[in-house]
């Protein structure tokens, strides 16, 4: 009998998280995420999935982060008919992103069967899913709460605590038991958050544990602190609207976006920034804001004081504006006075902000403020890395606009925080530390650190290799 882990997707790279425990043949998948960079390696990657998604007895979902869920409605589609756990809140903000990415994907293919008509070419893609599919996939959905321990099978026990990240975002503790008895403890990280963020709570602690399968997307960098980020983005804001231009934010819709919001309202208050209009300009974004505010659960102390005890709501002041049309985005492109436009998707790979880079980002005026991780080969990265010329929707655009970036807002805990969560730890049974969830740079350096605090098994998760526990 067996008890074996495998990683199917994060292995060596950020995106498309999908971890295979397998215990005597019985597979549960955990995360079912979606790959995210160049075009076609993306589709080619995110269409081969997994191997018998049919068989697979259940899913357990750390968060939902398009790159951790996105592909649920595509496993159900080849017959996955077993039960996805996750928290409420998750449950809540899957549907959202299932649902958005859907709807993109039908507006890609008639987008781009269009352009191939025009050039008198052939055009075969198809979604790789539907709204149907997205429906059906949260159908299947069980919501559990944190600190709440469940027996999701004969062989699989389950727990969530609050993984710090995003709202409704879980570390998976799993006890695995095989036919012989043995009993094997696991830990997921799933994307691991960082201390004194607002809104969420800080990541808190896992119970003992045999094995651990830790995120690496910092493993080689520090963040700034939160307590920086004020200041920093103050000044953004400040001397790009003394040059007369606009901020525009490639902004994730959930998490990031409400967390600007915070911020904003704060600095509006303390009259550390004018008073100019604050756009939200993504549906997505404007409907997690109100998941958001119907999960309370999720927040830390300080915004509930605000939220509940006080009536004051933290996503919501006179600056602030959110899009509810296409006729609103648009409108937007031919303002030409100071504003902050955050726009979805957060690595620029799709959606209204390559409307607005096509609008701003070759006017020096104006400032393209980077504020989350930008994977490989994405549009935001080559934004980020200084690259003078970038192409969007097929046309070549100056990049002349100033690119700032502000490393304090991550959502991922870098490799410092990732060890002072586990060093307060109870590491006792702690037999090996799995590295996944990062690039070839992040995962060797956070390997040679833990290491270096003494850890004597830390493997670097690798395609196609089993590990037995």
């Amino acid at each position: 009998m067996a008890i074996t882990l495998y990683s199917e997707g994060a292995a060596r790279e950020v995106t498309g998280s999908k971890h295979v425990l397998d215990i005597d043949g019985t597979r549960y998948l955990v995360d079912c995420g979606a790959f995210q960079g160049k075009r076609d390696e993306c589709d080619r990657k995110n269409r081969a999935l997994v191997r018998d998604p049919e068989s697979i007895e259940a899913v357990i979902l750390t968060h939902a982060h398009f790159d951790h869920c996105g592909l649920l409605p595509l496993l159900v589609k080849r017959g996955f008919k077993g039960n996805i756990y996750s928290t409420p809140a998750s449950r809540d903000l899957a549907n959202l992103i299932m649902m958005d990415s859907a709807r993109i994907q039908a507006r890609d293919a008639e987008y781009l069967g269009k352009q191939a008509a025009k050039k008198g070419g052939s055009f075969n893609w198809k979604p790789m899913y539907d709204e149907q599919d997205a429906v059906e996939a949260t159908g299947q959905f069980v919501t559990v709460s944190y600190e709440r321990p469940i027996q999701i099978s004969r062989d699989i026990k389950l727990k969530f605590r609050d993984a710090g990240h995003i709202l409704g975002s879980a570390t998976a503790h799993v006890t695995a038991t095989d036919a012989d008895g043995r009993t094997v403890r696991i830990g997921f990280s799933g994307d691991l958050g960082r201390p004194d963020k607002p809104i969420i709570r800080d990541p808190e602690l896992m119970d003992p544990v045999d094995y651990l399968l830790v995120e690496s997307t910092y493993g080689d960098r520090r963040h700034e602190s939160t307590v920086d980020a004020m200041e920093r983005l103050a000044q953004v804001v400040n001397d790009t609207v003394k040059r007369g231009g606009k901020i525009i934010i490639p902004a994730f819709a959930i998490e990031r976006t409400q967390e600007l919001i915070y911020y904003f309202h704060m600095l509006v208050d303390l009259g550390r920034i004018p008073k100019i209009p604050i756009w939200v300009d993504s549906p997505m974004a404007v409907n997690a804001t109100s998941i958001f505010m119907v999960h309370p659960e999720c927040f830390d102390n300080e915004t509930n004081e605000a939220f509940i005890k006080h009536h004051d709501n933290p996503f919501g002041f006179n600056e602030l504006h959110f899009s509810t049309s296409v006729d609103d985005s648009k409108m937007l492109n031919r303002l030409d006075t100071p504003a902050i436009i955050m726009s979805a998707d957060g690595m620029c790979e799709a959606g209204r902000i390559q409307h607005h880079l096509i609008h701003n980002i070759s006017d020096p005026r104006n400032t393209i403020l980077v504020v989350g991780y930008m994977a490989a080969n994405t549009l935001g990265r080559r934004i980020r890395d200084g690259q003078k010329e970038v192409r969007i929707h097929g046309d070549l655009f100056k990049v002349k606009a100033k690119v700032e970036e502000i490393k304090a807002f991550s959502a991922h805990s870098d490799y410092q925080e990732t060890w002072e969560w586990m060093s307060r730890m109870n590491l006792s049974s702690l037999k090996t530390v799995f590295l996944v969830h990062g690039e070839d740079e992040s995962v060797e350096a956070q390997k040679k650190f833990l290491e270096g605090k003494g850890l004597k098994d830390v493997r670097i998760v690798e395609y196609g290799q089993r590990y037995e526990l």
